[in-house]
């Protein structure tokens, strides 16, 4: 059996290519622990049938009108959007509703982590990293900040480090500071705070 003869290349495009695209964004979007991409051919096949269920009203109504014979250009953009464009929109659509307040009363939500709940959404904050000796460890994390996300381990980069206070408060930046990077093995709890620009604590 060739798998590159026409008819066997055709059927693997249609029932395989629109799950595993959604499988890829849905990682993408919601990460979690990667699967080994050979275990996941039963799960792309039934996305794409998935897919196909959800669009066999539009895909009917295609087929029985004369888009193909009379409009060739607009039958092929409908097709690549079957394949590649509905796949991503059903993933994003899908964790919209997995966020959304509504829904979570019935599902846990899809991020795993609160490291990546929090850092996900970009926000800056003035943040205090406390080290499992103790020490703490201060700065800023805004646009040119970074913290990781899963299945990578826990990491994050301060653009800005600063020195605590005897209250411990946000004194200053440390001269010549480029920044501090803080290892998740080395980490006890960290601690945020609200961010306005000028206003620390």
């Amino acid at each position: 059996m060739d798998i590159w003869e026409a008819d066997k290349l055709i059927i693997f495009i249609a029932f395989v290519i629109p799950g595993f695209i959604s499988i890829k964004v849905y990682e993408l979007v919601c990460p979690g622990t990667p699967k080994d991409t050979s275990k996941q051919l039963i799960d792309a096949v039934a996305y794409s049938c998935i897919n196909y269920a959800l669009l066999f009203w539009p895909i009917q109504l295609v087929e029985k009108s004369d888009l193909s014979s009379n409009h060739p250009n607009l039958y092929s953009i409908f097709y690549l959007s079957v394949l590649f464009v509905a796949p991503v929109a059903w993933v994003l659509l899908w964790q919209f509703l997995r966020t959304s307040k509504i829904f979570q009363k019935f599902a846990p939500h899809p991020t795993q982590k609160p490291w990546d709940f929090v850092f996900s959404q970009r926000k800056p904050y003035w943040v205090k990293i406390i080290l499992n000796d103790g020490t703490k460890i201060a700065g800023r994390y805004a646009g040119y900040s970074f913290a990781s996300s899963s299945p990578a381990e826990e990491q994050i980069y301060l653009e800005e480090s600063w020195i605590l206070n005897e209250k411990l408060g946000f004194e200053r930046p440390k001269k010549r500071s480029a920044g501090v990077i803080v290892m998740a093995n080395e980490i006890s709890h960290v601690e945020l705070f609200q961010y306005q620009e000028g206003k620390n604590e």
